[in-house]
């Protein structure tokens, strides 16, 4: 997922805020998760303040109380870097949200499709990657195994409260 809506301005890049209109689309977003019953383990989360105010509104959206594992070279992670993260995750955890900054959630959605799932989805997830967007993927393997076109989109979505 790309974090929700932030402010235009903070006191730096790292602390910009989520604007109204963010806490919103993402509260949304994790309703639309929980309607399609995904319950995550494991949030993975950059510790940037816009990243991990979208978790918050997402967890609260879903009906969820978990709390983010904040990373914080999620912030400035490449899509290799970024993938790496997701490989660490611990074997007990079956599903993994991962709330970062683009390019890299684009590039790292685009990089793991296999191009075999849902059509409108992989569409979509190729048309762009706007704030609030998440790409729901299926894996069938260990998390230190995923690599490039391993999994499959099932489906996308662009949180709008």
């Amino acid at each position: 997922m790309r974090h929700a809506k932030a402010e235009q301005s903070g006191p730096s890049d790292y602390q910009r805020e989520l604007s109204d209109r963010g806490v919103v689309d993402a509260t949304e977003a994790g309703q639309w998760l929980a309607n399609r019953g995904v319950e995550p383990d494991q949030a993975l989360v950059s510790a940037a303040v816009r990243t991990e105010q979208t978790w918050e509104a997402v967890n609260d959206g879903g009906g969820w109380d978990l709390e983010a594992t904040l990373d914080e070279s999620l912030y400035e992670a490449g899509t290799e870097s970024a993938l790496d993260l997701v490989r660490a995750t611990d074997d007990h955890v079956r599903t993994l949200v991962v709330v970062g900054h683009n390019p890299t959630m684009a590039s790292l959605a685009a990089l793991l499709d296999d191009g075999e799932g849902d059509d409108e989805a992989g569409n979509e997830l190729a048309v762009g990657f706007p704030t609030s967007a998440l790409a729901v993927f299926s894996y069938d393997g260990d998390w230190a195994e995923l690599d490039e076109a391993s999994a499959t989109v099932v489906a996308y979505h662009v949180g709008r409260g």
